[in-house]
């Protein structure tokens, strides 16, 4: 019996894969079947392969192929088709994980959670809480690190279920968080870790107007930099003495305490105190000051629990997000019951 022509398809359509549309895509990133390969973790004679027969295929499909050769160590030229059908797959395989990942937050099969470093302690208290129901459920648990400067992008993009981290904010009515729900921890300044003598910098603080005359340690990105940019402008590092480049406030706080550097460290007020009390190793030797923000804009760390806007109300009580929102409201009461500073969290990368 002859097919209706509603499930008549190009048998060359038919037999495409989502691997290749994948190769297809990173082809057109990389430029070249070797540097697609690098991207895949690939052999570049499979990649090749793949991109040959999409090729051929299309080719004969639509009148043109898909990629043309330009020599050895160039990069293939995209033809307008090609160009076309990479939109097309990139589109097709973001509805597809779009989709899944739809399916499996409405079962609550699995969750994808997110800390930053120093607010890992607190989302691993909340995991002990919930793991027996979770195992007996079937439901699988997920925890990453996540940096700060990607925090929203990745809870944003349906990446991660939950984060527990800090952000940047500029007041009440930030709008990067509008499409959140934020459990808030605290919210604060910064204050600066530093190996110098009193007598070379007198406590117990000091303004950020006086940041200049201080030899830094400062990171490329993260919230640190974003402080920076909003008191003294896209061009600060002109503006300050910078001594040392840094990737992590860990590694500022350890150079500061080998001696390799004198000078100072911004850090949030919730490590600062850390510091100061004793309890970060890395931070053994040295002295916290209070910094007084008297330039303005109206700047502060936000630290919580951070999920999409909606997204827990769409389920009901039993739903793994909100059984584990619960749980982490709960290690957030217990935790400020019992510390000496009321609302004394870890926050930053």
């Amino acid at each position: 019996m002859p097919l209706n022509s509603r499930w008549q398809y190009p048998t060359a359509l038919l037999d495409t894969t989502m691997d290749q549309l994948r190769t297809l895509l990173a082809v057109h990133e990389a430029g070249t079947a070797l540097g697609a390969a690098r991207l895949l973790g690939r052999e570049q004679s499979s990649v090749q392969k793949q991109l040959d027969t999409m090729n051929r295929n299309f080719g004969a499909l639509c009148g043109e192929p898909l990629v043309l050769k330009r020599g050895r160590s160039r990069d293939v030229l995209f033809t307008p088709t090609g160009e076309a059908l990479a939109k097309l797959a990139r589109g097709t395989l973001q509805d597809w994980l779009d989709s899944v990942h739809g399916c499996r937050r409405r079962l609550g099969s699995r969750l994808n959670v997110g800390s930053t470093r120093y607010t890992l302690g607190f989302l691993l208290g909340a995991v002990e809480l919930v793991t027996e129901d979770f195992e007996s459920r079937g439901v699988e648990l997920k925890v990453e690190h996540v940096r700060t400067r990607d925090l929203l992008d990745r809870l944003g993009s349906k990446e991660l279920d939950l984060v527990c981290g800090s952000v940047l904010t500029t007041g009440d009515g930030d709008s990067r968080l509008d499409g959140f729900e934020v459990m808030e921890w605290r919210r604060s300044g910064l204050s600066l870790v530093t190996n110098l003598s009193e007598d070379e910098l007198p406590g117990p603080g000091l303004s950020v107007r006086e940041l200049p005359g201080l030899p830094l340690a400062v990171s490329a990105d993260g919230l640190i930099p974003g402080f920076l940019r909003g008191w003294f402008g896209a061009r600060y590092r002109q503006e300050l003495h910078i001594a040392a480049e840094i990737d992590t406030v860990q590694y500022g706080l350890e150079l500061l305490s080998s001696g390799v550097l004198r000078g100072c460290v911004l850090v949030t007020q919730g490590i600062g105190e850390a510091v100061a009390d004793g309890r970060l190793q890395s931070g053994a030797g040295l002295r916290t000051l209070q910094l007084a923000d008297d330039l303005g804009p109206d700047l502060a760390v936000l630290v919580g629990v951070f999920v999409r806007g909606g997204e827990r109300t769409a389920w009901d009580a039993a739903h793994p997000l909100n059984v584990l929102w619960d749980a982490l409201a709960g290690e957030n009461a217990r935790w400020r019951s019992v510390m000496k500073k009321p609302g004394e969290v870890g926050e930053g990368q």
